[in-house]
């Protein structure tokens, strides 16, 4: 898959019967996988399937889903109890006959207790599920739509993490330029400040070489400049890999670090130090943008 941002929002609308949703879906940078559903009172079952459906498509990030439901009032609403209407006319028939009592009128019969209901607002279970059963689905899109937009920030990520990358090696082949000459920095200077110290200049050259020769071994940077190259290839492996690569991304930025320091405390000329101190903020730069990978 391509690469994955961990910042997104997506919003879907639902309707069944009296019953109305939306649900909106949106994802903030994280060390793990957090979720946090909100939704309405009588779909506990919902949390459980929001749950779900983030752990399939998501391994980092806050995730916060919320699902707002409204049945369509029904106040005011009436229905005519049809038995209870029959039982009246019954009754009222046998007196009409006898011209007792002269036909019922409609109006009359409406107002008898019983004949005219409140619509009931409850759902039986049956209905509730089903209910159920499609907001469970707009749980689902929200969620594919949060997946697609997290991509979408994926992919505007990609060339900047790829150009920081390249970023980053021009400065290892300048730093392995500038390095060449380190030797020579290193036993010039040590024999500089040896001619000041001795007035017996019999043993001055074998002095030299000696000290001059564990002074360079101290500071080879040979070593920084293989692991800096080498976390380079995997870095741009990472990036164009078909994994989830955030975490990795953020334990090689660290290592960059690690040898980019190493490589400044070991510097013996001012060219290197200062190339060093680049690398340092381009790998910073890095760092925080590998933030926003899933």
């Amino acid at each position: 898959m391509a690469l994955s941002g961990m910042t997104g929002f997506a919003r879907c609308e639902g309707a069944l019967g009296a019953w109305t949703w939306s649900v909106e879906a949106r994802s903030v940078n994280g060390r793990n996988l957090d979720t946090r559903f909100r939704g309405p009172p009588g779909f506990d079952g919902l949390e459980r399937l929001a749950r779900e459906a983030a752990q399939a498509r998501f391994q980092r990030g806050q995730l916060t889903i919320g699902l707002q439901a409204k049945r369509a009032d029904s106040s005011g609403a009436v229905r005519v109890n049809i038995e209870q209407l029959e039982r009246y006319l019954d009754l009222a028939e046998r007196y009409v006959r006898q011209g007792r009592a002269a036909a019922p009128a409609m109006d009359g019969l409406y107002a008898l207790r019983g004949v005219i209901e409140a619509a009931d607002d409850t759902d039986d279970a049956e209905a509730r599920a089903e209910v159920e059963a499609a907001m469970a689905r707009s749980l689902a899109e929200a969620m594919d739509a949060l997946k697609t937009a997290r991509l979408e920030e994926g992919t505007a990520l990609t060339p900047v993490l790829g150009g920081q990358v390249d970023r980053i090696a021009a400065l290892i082949d300048q730093a392995e330029t500038e390095a060449s000459g380190q030797a020579d920095a290193v036993r010039d200077r040590f024999a500089r400040r040896l001619a000041e110290l001795l007035d017996d200049r019999t043993n001055l050259d074998a002095l030299v070489v000696q000290e001059a020769a564990v002074l360079a071994a101290k500071a080879d940077v040979r070593e920084e400049l293989d692991r800096l190259t080498s976390h380079v290839a995997a870095a741009r492996a990472l990036l164009s890999g078909d994994a989830a690569a955030g975490r990795r991304l953020d334990f090689l930025s660290q290592e960059f670090m690690r040898e980019a320091n190493t490589l400044c405390s070991k510097s013996a000329t001012i060219a290197l130090t200062t190339i060093g101190l680049e690398l340092k903020a381009v790998i910073e730069q890095f760092r925080e943008q590998v933030q926003n990978v899933e």
